[in-house]
């Protein structure tokens, strides 16, 4: 089985979680690369897709690339975000996210990664964004081990869920 990890990557959160999700992967011959780099994607039977969650959502960038593989692979989705795990805005561009492959969507993972500085002191100036502002602060050693190790594990779980479907 050949796979392919792309992700689209910001602050190198996404692009560290990527880089765990292929080392995850035994015995089969994959890739790794940014979505910039990835242009022929007929010959992956599964492909791994990395955004950052900004603004509850998927990166245009992303959203494009995701539109673009092919019906024949299976989808794996991962990105990186802000809030706590499991929180309502990362579960929106999951959401949103599963609906844009053409092939069949296996399954999610989302870890914390830290926000820019930046991001975080505009947000906090704005009522409507202050409490996610306050909670992405403690997102500052994310991605950790852990996230990493949770990574693998992902990777592993959805390489057995795609080769179980073949």
């Amino acid at each position: 089985m050949k796979v392919l990890v792309a992700y689209y990557s910001e602050t190198d959160n996404t692009k560290k979680v990527a880089q765990a999700i292929h080392d995850g992967l035994e015995g089969v011959e994959k890739d790794i690369m940014p979505i910039s780099e990835a242009q022929a994607l007929d010959g992956y039977a599964l492909v791994f897709a990395g955004f950052p969650v900004i603004a509850s959502t998927v990166p245009g960038k992303m959203e494009s690339f995701l539109k673009s593989i092919p019906q024949s692979a299976q989808v794996a989705l991962f990105a990186t975000h802000g809030s706590l795990r499991g929180g309502p805005l990362a579960r929106t561009a999951f959401e949103y996210g599963t609906t844009l492959p053409k092939g069949k969507v296996l399954g999610t993972f989302g870890c914390r990664g830290k926000v820019k500085r930046s991001v975080i002191d505009a947000l906090l100036q704005r009522a409507e964004h202050k409490a996610w502002a306050e909670e992405a602060q403690s997102a500052v050693t994310h991605p950790n081990d852990s996230d990493f190790a949770d990574a693998k594990a992902f990777a592993a779980n959805m390489l057995a869920k795609a080769a179980g479907n073949r």
